[in-house]
């Protein structure tokens, strides 16, 4: 299935809103490459996303991450996973706007707090507890302003990831037509 664009389909939102296990599927269904922006930061540093946040800190994590979206949203037409915070930074967003159709996959804390409690691989939410929960309320407090203005708004569900990428697709088809 293809879609009437040249624009990268950009995924944004927070960590465990299911943008690169969607986006992988909805790669396939558009028949266009996925890329995971999470995944070329590590190859970019050669370190994991954990890693990367401990040698060098919170704001130089940003400054990468953003320069890393720069290069992937200049790039080739894909269904792009943005890292979790990377749409927050100004730069990006505009960019995102001139080169590409963003989608929001809007998650509740409660889906969030299920998707990410007791994974190690989470740089910014780590842990299994009422502090996890707080986190997750202080960053939708934070971040969804500007997740907000995202082209596309698409719940994450407790579904299927086929059941999401099919309603992503016709979110798309909708704002396309």
């Amino acid at each position: 299935m293809k879609i009437q664009t040249d624009k990268i389909i950009l995924l944004v939102g927070m960590m465990g809103s299911g943008k690169t296990s969607v986006g992988r599927k909805l790669a396939q269904k558009l028949e266009m490459p996925f890329i995971d922006a999470d995944s070329e930061i590590e190859k970019a540093a050669g370190l994991n996303l954990i890693e990367v946040l401990k040698c060098f800190g919170t704001e130089e994590y940003r400054a990468g991450e953003a320069r890393v979206m720069k290069r992937l949203l200049e790039g080739k037409q894909c269904v792009l996973a943005s890292g979790g915070g990377s749409f927050v930074c100004d730069q990006t967003r505009e960019l995102a706007k001139q080169k590409a159709i963003t989608v929001w996959l809007k998650a509740d804390a409660d889906l969030l707090f299920k998707r990410t409690a007791g994974r190690q691989r989470r740089p910014f939410l780590n842990g299994f507890d009422s502090a996890l929960k707080d986190k997750i309320e202080a960053y939708i407090h934070e971040e969804y302003p500007y997740y907000s203005q995202a082209d596309v708004i698409v719940e994450s569900k407790d579904e299927r990831v086929v059941e999401t990428a099919a309603r992503v697709v016709n979110a798309l088809n909708k704002f396309l037509s």
